[in-house]
């Protein structure tokens, strides 16, 4: 056994998502990425003096939306709460956030395990809050920069339990929860621009051992690759530092992608004195029945209820279903295509095929497709009809489509793309070609078998490439066999 294999690493993980909300959490102010810095402020998400906050109605929607997706219990009395602490650019001096009552409790995210296996990560709390503003530190040599515009955007923070067991699984759940919040609508997902951020709290033990060990908080991770590298570097450290008989420090470490480590940033000796009290400016939300059952309503399909369904109504393998899945209008359009073919293997590789590449090569979605699931059902019609070969359809039919309103049949009609599946027509074509090669016929008779393909190019040929290869084929060494 070596040193690596005598523990075992524990993992939670907190999601910070920004919500695609036209304004701030507690005022009017813009929710726009990009903009120039400080011009979307107010003296309300300044926190000047006479100013008060008023709840934006969309996040309380969000939040339910996303505790609804992972079977969360929604709390009907939801509190605000003042979290206090002073920071460069949190220009109120306090966070609005919740504490005690956070709006959903429980709740799961399935991954898959290093095994390949359905786990659940169990979901602690989402509550939602505000964001602070952002420093900026790379453009004075001299100067930190405040930009607050993103101070008083919403988020909602997305709890785990320390139930991840691996830097993949880690890697796992973030995709996970990016996915879902981009079904949803309410977050997307960009966590090159901040707009989903998690931190990791990453701790070893001994395997077989009860207690958790002392547990690191990993900032500064704004990709799910490197969260799996940070955490995979902070398991080496705690490790090697245990095996020398050090003492794990309870800290706030900042994970460096230019070289792969840690750094420390602060130590916890203490618990943090947030001094939370119930936010004065803010009355409690009640959140209903009746409202989360019209919520419930606008839900889109989600990640897992597409995938069982594409697995077990569709049949298609576990493999071709994630990849469909992983991009929301992908799968819905995926979804929808299904209503009108049911060859479901055929149109999984059209989709994963042509039109993702298609979409990749031009740089567009799914939504700027001109080809709609029905006439791209129509596409796979007439190849399942025989009239068109795959490599027709693929090639030049629906290149044709992406330019046209017509139906695949029509298409293929008007350019005379129809194959040839006349009998008598393929016979002919056969006979001119054993009459040409009487050399090679002989060849063929006496064991060559592999001059087949000699025999079908040449009938390709002669008919311009509208012969069925199938039926020509069989046409063909049925002559050849006499």
């Amino acid at each position: 056994m070596t040193v690596r294999e005598k523990y075992e690493v524990v993992i939670g993980i907190e999601v910070h998502a920004q919500l695609l909300t036209k304004t701030k959490a507690y005022s009017s102010d813009e929710n726009i990425y990009g903009a120039t810095p400080n011009t979307k402020t107010s003296v309300i998400s300044l926190g000047h003096p006479g100013t008060l906050p008023r709840s934006n109605n969309k996040v309380i929607e969000y939040a339910v939306k996303l505790g609804i997706a992972v079977g969360s219990n929604i709390r009907e009395r939801n509190e605000y709460a003042r979290k206090n602490y002073f920071y460069a650019d949190l220009p109120k001096g306090y966070q609005i956030t919740q504490d005690t009552t956070p709006i959903c409790n429980g709740g799961t995210i399935q991954i898959k395990d290093n095994k390949g296996k359905a786990k659940q990560i169990a979901i602690t709390r989402i509550h939602m809050e505000e964001d602070a503003g952002k420093s900026i530190h790379d453009l004075d040599p001299f100067n930190t920069l405040i930009d607050l515009n993103r101070a008083g955007v919403p988020l909602v923070e997305v709890v785990s339990e320390p139930d991840i067991r691996s830097s993949d699984e880690a890697y796992e759940y973030i995709n996970e929860v990016r996915k879902l919040v981009r079904y949803l609508d309410i977050c997307d997902g960009n966590m090159e621009e901040g707009s989903l951020r998690c931190d990791a709290n990453v701790s070893v033990m001994l395997k077989g051992a009860e207690t958790f060990g002392t547990k690191v908080e990993v900032k500064n991770m704004n990709s799910s690759r490197n969260v799996k590298r940070a955490i995979e570097f902070e398991t080496e450290r705690q490790i090697e530092l245990l095996e020398k008989g050090g003492i794990i420090s309870h800290e706030t470490r900042s994970f460096n992608a230019a070289n792969n480590t840690t750094i420390s940033m602060r130590h916890k000796e203490e618990a943090n004195d947030y001094r939370y009290f119930p936010e004065p400016d803010l009355q409690p939300v009640i959140v209903t029945k009746n409202y989360i059952n019209e919520v419930r309503k606008t839900l889109p399909p989600l990640p897992n209820e597409l995938f069982e369904r594409f697995t077990t109504e569709f049949g298609l393998s576990e493999y071709d279903a994630n990849i469909l899945i992983d991009e929301k209008g992908i799968a819905l359009y995926f979804n929808e295509l299904c209503e009108y073919t049911k060859n479901y293997k055929s149109a999984a590789n059209f989709v994963n095929g042509n039109v993702k590449s298609y979409l990749n090569k031009n740089a567009v979605t799914i939504a700027d497709l001109s080809i709609n699931p029905e006439q791209l059902a129509s596409l796979i019609t007439i190849i399942d009809d025989g009239k068109v070969s795959n490599t027709v359809a693929s090639s030049k039919v629906f290149t044709a489509m992406l330019n046209s309103n017509d139906t695949a049949d029509k298409i293929a009609t008007k350019n005379n793309w129809i194959q040839e599946r006349d009998s008598d027509a393929l016979g002919d074509y056969i006979k001119q070609t054993i009459a040409k090669y009487p050399e090679k016929v002989a060849e063929y008779k006496e064991g060559k078998k592999g001059l087949i393909s000699l025999f079908m190019g040449e009938v390709m040929k002669l008919s311009k490439g509208q012969a069925d290869p199938k039926l020509a084929n069989q046409l063909l060494r049925t002559e050849l066999e006499k």
